[in-house]
């Protein structure tokens, strides 16, 4: 790692291995064939080089060039637009804004319910029986398309699948009830881009 973070000419991402939201950047960058420098960095931990940069200290941290963000949405957009090929996002209005409100939805309901799992405790079963039973209100969402939402992948795809990929290791089973959603992550999961995404402890997850 260079000593000034801020010189740095090749597009870096300061991640987490394990993280969801490090995760939903890495395969905005794998589908769209970016070549990056990634940084794995611990959240409790973060380099002196990351503080420089971002005065949260926080990741995902993504640095191009002179341009610094840390906001994980904002980061997926901009990649979005600044590599263009393939399109995340559809084009019309109403499209864009079904997919925002579905990833505005997994941000504020389900990843907290995720947290409070993996903190452990006696509020953990409650989360995992919030968790299934809000995902599997969302199974005709996952039918509507091929994709989520959409007939090819998008930005909320992103996010989508690296809470299925999390599920087992969670311990939320959806059961016969939820295959279309197991189905849909399956599809996902055995692809180049999604494989190209993975850290090493995120592909222990499903060993």
């Amino acid at each position: 790692m260079v000593a000034n973070a801020r010189s740095r000419t090749v597009l870096t991402l300061f991640t987490t291995v394990d993280g969801i939201q490090s995760h939903r950047v890495r395969m905005v960058l794998a589908a769209k064939g970016v070549v990056y420098d990634r940084v794995e960095v611990r959240s409790d931990k973060p380099p002196e080089d990351l503080r420089d940069l971002n005065p949260y200290a926080n990741v995902p941290t993504l640095v191009d060039r002179d341009l610094v963000l840390h906001e994980t949405s904002v980061i997926c957009e901009y990649l979005d637009e600044r590599y263009p090929h393939p399109p995340l996002m559809p084009i019309d209005p109403l499209s864009r804004a079904r997919l925002r409100l579905s990833m505005v939805r997994v941000e504020q309901d389900w990843l907290p319910l995720i947290d409070t799992i993996g903190a452990g405790g006696r509020r953990a079963d409650t989360a995992r029986k919030h968790l299934r039973e809000q995902l599997l209100a969302s199974r005709a969402l996952f039918k509507a398309a091929k994709f989520f939402l959409n007939p090819e992948l998008s930005l909320a795809d992103c996010l989508m699948v690296p809470v299925i990929w999390r599920l087992p290791m969670l311990g939320v089973k959806l059961g016969r009830e939820g295959k279309v959603i197991t189905d849909y992550g399956e599809r996902i999961f055995h692809s180049q881009g999604f494989t190209r995404s993975l850290t090493d402890e995120e592909r222990a997850m499903h060993e």
